[in-house]
């Protein structure tokens, strides 16, 4: 393990520049993020900047960058359509943040290890199938007032999802072009032979997928006006020319709303989510940084926390820890988590600095980048993945897809974990124990040696066992390889002796009394 000196200061030759990089790549996905959402752009670089100033400053991690992410986009986009306003939604996100909190305090950052790795990569497919999805009518052109809503399904809006047929009445063509284009750049992007040039690190692909939606739009205007891309089909952030409007780019949340029980529902679901999200992007970003680091999961979800209070107290969408914006982060040299704080000044710079030129972004590029997103979420080889695995495997994974495209988020994984939770249940009632059988001067002896833990799950398994000894023979019950043995298996033991003179069985049993039981000896 290489040694490294941690301190803030300490590699501003190296953070600086990989804090540049970063930001390229941020502020694209930030906007992005926030337009799937259904939330004001401007949302979405509050949380890029609270995600690097705040909880990048209050993390254990030194090479994890948070913000916006992909992972919470339906949840957000369902939340906010379900409490019919944003500053309502601003609330969910606080109450979130507390929740984060509270579980960081209480040392719950193991809740990530309960959750099988089958029903997390299907909560991930299920999102990026989504996000595909909800992307379709921007990447066609399709964004004009009411025209718009009709072509955008929510999880189980099968109205919305029906209009898609009706997409080709509205199609804009300039939005096709600059969607079709940028895709072959993320596509050429991510190809290997392009990862190999070092100054491609320079010029992340959804930077290049921006500037030329900025630069085909102009040339648009002048050689085809009929395809250009006017105001509502482009980024629209606010220009602050003083204080006072500085002031109204911030939103506060709705507080008279806290009896309000579908903000509470909201508010654990996002709290459960990001700290799911972020806990793997964590371990994901703990796993290529160079020095071998190992982040701190409860101190991750403490500024986690804090930083989604801080979120909706100002109007920020909610944030995790994100593996992309992570992997960049390393790729381009980080050293401490002086990067991600500097990769956030300089997105709350470009609000101020540079908002004519980011206003001049078509929701197109957007999408494009999105889609990209949503396809490495539910990448074709994720699925042939789960297939080779097997059906305890696939079954969880494609269940959870189909529950939160079909219902929502929480049903899907929710059917999911029922699945898992189904296969695990029938191991325990297959893995009990194990029988020999061999000959003596008694007869036939049946040996049962119970295995290392045997629960009340076991229970079952063991019973059916017993049942079908057949009688007159000679068994013995073996607990000398348990640790822990449930009294309701002692007492199935028990009632097989009990019982076995009556079918003329004569039964042994080694250590399964002297053992510890139910937490008793």
């Amino acid at each position: 393990m290489k040694k490294h000196n941690n301190f803030l200061f300490s590699h501003l030759s190296s953070d600086l520049p990989a804090g540049l990089v970063v930001f390229l790549v941020a502020l694209p996905l930030c906007l992005g993020i926030a337009l799937a959402s259904g939330a004001p752009l401007f949302s979405g670089i509050i949380a890029g900047v609270i995600g690097g100033l705040v909880v990048g400053a209050l993390s254990g991690s030194h090479t994890s960058v948070s913000g916006p992410a992909a992972g919470l986009t339906v949840i957000v986009l369902n939340a906010i359509t379900e409490l019919g306003a944003f500053d309502i939604f601003l609330l969910s996100v606080f109450l979130a943040g507390v929740f984060q909190l509270i579980m960081g305090v209480l040392k719950a950052g193991v809740i990530g290890y309960y959750f099988p790795t089958s029903v997390i990569k299907g909560m991930l497919a299920g999102i990026g199938i989504i996000l595909i999805i909800k992307q379709i009518p921007y990447a066609l052109g399709v964004s004009e007032g009411e025209s718009l809503a009709q072509y955008i399904p929510f999880v189980n809006d099968w109205e919305a999802v029906k209009n898609l047929k009706h997409l080709g009445d509205d199609l804009g063509w300039g939005a096709i072009i600059i969607t079709a284009l940028s895709l072959g750049i993320l596509i050429l992007w991510d190809k290997p032979f392009m990862k190999r040039v070092s100054y491609i690190k320079l010029f992340p692909g959804p930077l290049i997928v921006v500037v030329l939606g900025i630069v085909l739009n102009q040339l648009f205007l002048v050689t085809a006006p009929s395809i250009y891309l006017g105001e509502t089909d482009r980024v629209i952030l606010p220009i602050v020319a003083s204080w006072e409007g500085f002031t109204k780019l911030f939103t506060f949340p709705d507080f008279s709303q806290i009896s309000n029980p579908d903000v509470w529902l909201a508010a654990i679901t996002i709290g459960i989510i990001a700290s799911l999200e972020t806990l793997l992007s964590l371990e994901a970003a703990d796993k290529i940084d160079p020095y071998r680091r190992i982040s701190p999961p409860n101190k991750e979800l403490i500024a986690q926390g804090i930083g989604n209070m801080a979120n909706g107290m100002v109007g920020g969408l909610p944030v995790t820890a994100v593996i992309v914006r992570s992997s960049a982060n390393i790729g381009s040299g980080a050293k401490t988590k002086m990067s991600a704080i500097f990769h956030s000044v300089l997105l709350f710079g470009s609000v101020f600095l540079i908002p004519s030129l980011l206003n001049l972004i078509p929701l197109a590029s957007l999408a494009a980048i999105l889609l990209q997103v949503g396809y490495k979420l539910a990448r074709f080889s994720l699925f042939k993945a789960q297939v080779k695995l097997g059906w305890d495997q696939f079954l969880p994974f494609i269940i959870t897809i189909i529950g939160i495209i079909v219902f929502d988020l929480l049903i899907g994984i929710g059917l999911g974990m029922g699945v898992a939770i189904v296969y695990i249940l029938m191991r325990n009632f297959q893995n009990s124990h194990f029988e020999e059988k061999y000959f003596k001067e008694k007869g036939e002896t049946i040996k049962i040696t119970l295995s290392e833990e045997v629960s009340f799950l076991n229970k079952g398994a063991l019973m059916k066992a017993l049942d079908e000894i057949p009688d007159g023979k000679h068994v013995i019950i073996d607990g000398s390889k348990s640790v822990i043995i449930d009294h309701d298996v002692l007492e199935v033991i028990e009632n097989f002796k009990i019982n076995a003179p009556g079918r003329n069985i004569d039964v042994d049993t080694i250590k399964i009394r002297g053992i510890k039981v139910g937490g008793l000896h």
